[in-house]
């Protein structure tokens, strides 16, 4: 079973999206477990302080050390983790072969960034790999963690009806999906391609594969490229 940890500042946004869905269905079937933990729990003082000003001034606050190195080793003295990843956006970018890789773990703990960051010593300290979704700022890490959860729990063996289901999405051979149609045959004119109702599997198949490869040639010419240059 996956066990994936989240520490987050605001862990209220991540309750609906890993409470629904895919996400929900994994924790139900009992192929994943999925802890959402909240780092006031662990503030300094009466008022439960995570966050402060940082050294050598500047505007925005960082995450404290002590918080953070607090929930770590609590749930590092329970298991051992495969990966602590940190949502951060100097990380790498977020893709389909690092979501395969983390699926095969056991133990996985995520710490959400927040406000302008965290203190460096804990990425220093504990941190694994730092993992981003793409050149933009969010105001939190929440929506990453909650992005490469569903991506990995979904991978897992009996989380989807069809076992099939998740090795034909996009990016899992470096391709785009071919288009999808279904019923009605004729919509508005518009009819289903006479291959995806011939019956002759192999066809099909061959025909799926030509839509990929155009479909990415057209919209993504980078992973076109690669997989150019992987053949």
């Amino acid at each position: 079973m996956l066990r994936i940890d989240i520490i987050s500042a605001v862990p209220a946004l991540l309750e609906s999206p890993l409470r629904q869905s895919i996400p929900k269905r994994a924790t139900d079937k009992q192929l994943a477990e999925i802890h959402i933990h909240n780092l006031h729990e662990y503030g300094l003082g009466k008022y439960h302080q995570i966050d402060d000003y940082p050294f050598g001034g500047g505007a925005g606050m960082v995450l404290m050390a002590e918080p953070l190195s607090a929930v770590i080793e609590k749930l590092q003295s329970e298991r051992k983790y495969d990966d602590i990843i940190y949502t951060s956006p100097d990380g790498k970018p977020f893709q389909q072969e690092i979501a395969n890789t983390l699926s095969l773990k056991q133990n996985i703990i995520i710490i959400c960034g927040h406000y302008k960051g965290i203190d460096q010593r804990i990425r220093d300290m504990y941190v694994t790999q730092e993992i981003s979704l793409g050149d933009f700022v969010l105001s939190g890490g929440e929506i990453v963690a909650a992005a490469i959860t569903d991506a990995v729990v979904r991978l897992l063996p009996g989380v989807l009806g069809n076992e099939e289901s998740a090795l034909s999405d996009s990016f899992q051979d470096g391709l785009l999906a071919p288009p999808l149609y279904t019923r009605p045959e004729v919509f508005k004119d518009r009819k289903v391609p006479e291959i995806l109702t011939s019956g002759d599997h192999k066809k099909i198949e061959a025909w799926r594969l030509e839509q990929s490869m155009e479909r990415t040639l057209q919209l993504r010419p980078d992973l076109y490229k690669k997989l150019d240059n992987d053949i």
